[in-house]
């Protein structure tokens, strides 16, 4: 068996404390009556859009737990986004720290949490009668804003 050296989490020691922000977002297509049921409160497990904005938050502020390399960082903000394009729901998680190193992942993971929890409280309003997702899919998950100040 030939050696491997893996590095754990980088070190970042060395570099400043810099302000730092990071945008990502995500979209999630469902089905006319499911968007419907979301937007008129008829979906069972309770509010689509305010659990989902707080699993999004969570998922922030775990981002080092989930992704092993990231650093813990002392964030100073996080705010999330949610708009309708058709049948379409996106989530926008935008970052804000001062720090050593970026916050992409935080944001990405944000968004992903977010899109999964909505998926989670209407999933058995997507089912088809066979028991599958044909509408439901979670795409587009992206960084689309990332600043770094000197």
């Amino acid at each position: 068996m030939s050696e491997k050296s893996i590095e754990g989490i980088v070190n970042i020691g060395s570099k400043p404390v810099v302000e730092r922000r990071a945008t990502a977002q995500g979209r999630l297509r469902l089905q006319a009556a499911t968007k419907a049921a979301i937007v008129d409160g008829a979906v069972k497990k309770g509010d689509v859009i305010e659990a989902s904005t707080i699993a999004a938050i969570q998922a922030v502020k775990e981002t080092p737990r989930i992704v092993p390399h990231c650093h813990p960082i002392p964030l100073e903000g996080t705010d999330v986004h949610w708009r309708w394009e058709g049948e379409d729901l996106w989530c926008t998680v935008t970052v804000a720290a001062h720090y050593k190193t970026g916050i992409e992942m935080e944001a990405l993971t944000g968004v992903a949490a977010g899109l999964l929890c909505v998926f989670d409280m209407v999933k058995s309003l997507e089912k088809d009668n066979q028991g599958q997702y044909p509408t439901a899919r979670i795409t587009d998950l992206e960084v689309v804003e990332k600043f770094k100040g000197k």
